[in-house]
């Protein structure tokens, strides 16, 4: 997968700093915003994390999910290329006040799966098409657990679908 099919995380940022400035509000306040959902006590995300994106090559797929939502953007509005007419079906589930977005990678292993059978892959082999994965990351997808960005964005564009199909809403 060449780079410039990257998910932008440094584009993430400025969007979140244009929507802040935008809107008149603190950082604080946009965290306490994005971090405003479920109902139990979750891990909130800091401020340093944002900022962070700037510079950082990857980022937890969870937490930007929430960024995403707070923003009413698709995840693929950040990778080079993307259509604009297509924003529909890449568009996030609406989750209530009370719920938050998370990866459902058990979805994506089946997924990855079923175009490798389909395909007579071996992992390896899928590994080297997406690019820069290896076959045991992706295998380990099938215990659930998190993923990142622009890793994600990898592989639904090796299956040629949105991140969207493979966002669960959840109550923590």
């Amino acid at each position: 997968m060449p780079a410039a099919a990257d998910f932008s995380l440094a584009d993430l940022y400025a969007a979140l700093d244009a929507e802040r400035q935008t809107r008149g509000i603190t950082w604080r306040q946009v965290m306490q915003e994005i971090n405003a959902v479920g109902r139990w006590h979750i891990r909130p995300i800091s401020d340093s994390t944002v900022r962070g994106l700037r510079t950082k090559a990857v980022g937890e797929g969870d937490g930007i999910l929430q960024m995403l939502r707070w923003l009413r953007r698709a995840p693929e509005s950040f990778v080079p290329g993307y259509n604009p007419a297509a924003a529909d079906a890449m568009k996030l589930p609406d989750v209530p006040a009370h719920e938050i977005l998370r990866f459902d990678t058990r979805r994506l292993f089946q997924a990855l799966d079923a175009q490798r059978t389909a395909r007579h892959l071996t992992w390896p082999e899928v590994a080297q098409e997406i690019g820069r994965l290896t076959a045991v990351s992706l295998t380990n997808l099938k215990k659930g657990g998190r993923v990142a960005f622009p890793q994600v964005i990898w592989m639904t564009r090796w299956l040629d679908r949105p991140v969207a199909d493979f966002v669960r809403v959840s109550p923590f």
